[in-house]
């Protein structure tokens, strides 16, 4: 139970319970995006139950908290996420140190922006899940629908292309860089998740986001993390059966773009030198450091590719590449439909949707200094040769 003073008492804490159990309330709640409007759907939805909810509690549950000072309505702790198109939007620790998964109502929202995080900041801001938000233990989180493909990547190779591309087939689900993977691929790795314990926690926050392929009917596709490469057993020992890609890119484009802006996983205070087996040795984060972690990123794909599942994929062969060999790797044969949405998505800048795509290939070759080309055949170019032929390996 709710405490009174900041759930609302008792009335809000029955229509809570109303709401959790009943798949289409939810549904007509979470439509709106209109904190005035839903306040006058959840009044008349409690009304026709016999609910005597007054406006101020419903008012202080949606009204907003710009500055997170406050969280007037502490998630709800369910046994198991509730039917409908709720997805995991956290994995944290709960009171009592158990994990929990957070789930966010998305409203059947396409997931059409080029990173999940996007999707999910869009779906917060909707009044049912600042009102009604709510939690389960991550061991009962879901065991939905598994994937049918996985996206490993070097990073800005095409990755984001790729899941736009998948994301445009009739009735895909593709879900691009989720963070709550990443709370568990970690955990996971760290021992903190060992053995099967990490296995069911992969498998049950993919199978969140599995329950909206299950509704949709159409492929269920995962974009990981450049970094995820080096999870790649775990990925292989939750899904066996799920085929997996790795994409890469010349050394010279992906290391000037990670040097115009740094992603994450290059940067040593936001993932440890260590998670790569690099020591410590003081160096600065400049070309080197960031061409040793790509060079890395690629060896682990390399390394575990004898688990089975893989194929290689250069970004020179984008985009034709999706149609002629992921698509069918993925075990999907495209129809005319499916090639002719997925050719209106390359026209797109798959980072920033509302612009035109303009290669920059040779731009970004061009703008390489010395520092630069040192560091990619020194820590990436011999990785590269292998990534290529790999490639021609598996088809290419």
């Amino acid at each position: 139970m709710r405490d009174p003073e900041t759930g609302g008492g008792e009335a809000l804490a029955r229509f809570e319970a109303c709401l959790f159990a009943e798949p289409a309330l939810q549904a007509a709640l979470a439509r709106t995006v209109r904190d005035d409007e839903f306040l006058g759907l959840a009044l008349a939805a409690a009304a026709d139950r016999g609910i005597a909810l007054t406006e101020d509690a419903v008012a202080r549950r949606v009204a907003t908290d710009p500055l997170g000072l406050s969280r007037a309505a502490p998630p709800a702790l369910l046994p198991a996420p509730p039917a409908g198109d709720w997805l995991p939007a956290a994995v944290r620790a709960g009171p009592d140190g158990a994990l929990l998964v957070d789930w966010v109502h998305f409203a059947d929202a396409p997931l059409v922006e080029p990173f999940f995080g996007v999707s999910l900041e869009r779906a917060r801001a909707r009044p049912i899940n600042r009102a009604f938000p709510c939690a389960t233990p991550l061991a009962g989180a879901a065991d939905g629908r598994r994937p049918d493909g996985l996206i490993f990547h070097q990073s800005r190779c095409g990755s984001t292309l790729v899941s736009a591309m998948l994301a445009a087939l009739p009735g895909a689900t593709a879900v691009s860089e989720p963070a709550p993977l990443d709370v568990v691929v970690q955990l996971a790795l760290s021992r903190a998740l060992p053995g099967d314990r990490g296995v069911a926690a992969l498998r049950a926050v993919a199978g969140g986001y599995g329950r909206r392929a299950e509704r949709a009917g159409g492929p269920f596709f995962v974009k990981l993390d450049s970094w995820h490469s080096r999870a790649l057993p775990l990925f292989r020992a939750a899904f066996p059966g799920t085929p997996w890609l790795f994409l890469f890119r010349d050394p010279v484009e992906i290391l000037v773009s990670q040097m115009r802006m740094r992603g994450l996983q290059t940067v040593p205070e936001m993932m440890h030198r260590s998670w790569y087996g690099l020591e410590a040795d003081g160096e600065a984060p400049g070309e080197d450091y960031c061409a040793r972690v790509l060079g890395r990123i690629g060896e682990a794909a390399l390394e575990h590719r004898g688990l089975g599942g893989g194929l290689f994929v250069d970004y020179a062969e984008l985009p034709g590449a999706v149609a002629r060999r992921i698509l069918p790797h993925f075990g999907i044969a495209p129809d005319g439909e499916a090639v002719a949405a997925m050719a209106a998505a390359t026209a797109r800048d798959a980072k920033a949707p509302y612009q035109r795509f303009t290669a920059d290939s040779d731009e970004k070759r061009a703008a390489a200094g010395e520092a630069a080309l040192a560091a990619v055949e020194t820590h990436m170019r011999p990785v590269h040769a292998r990534l290529a032929a790999a490639a021609r390996e598996t088809g290419g």
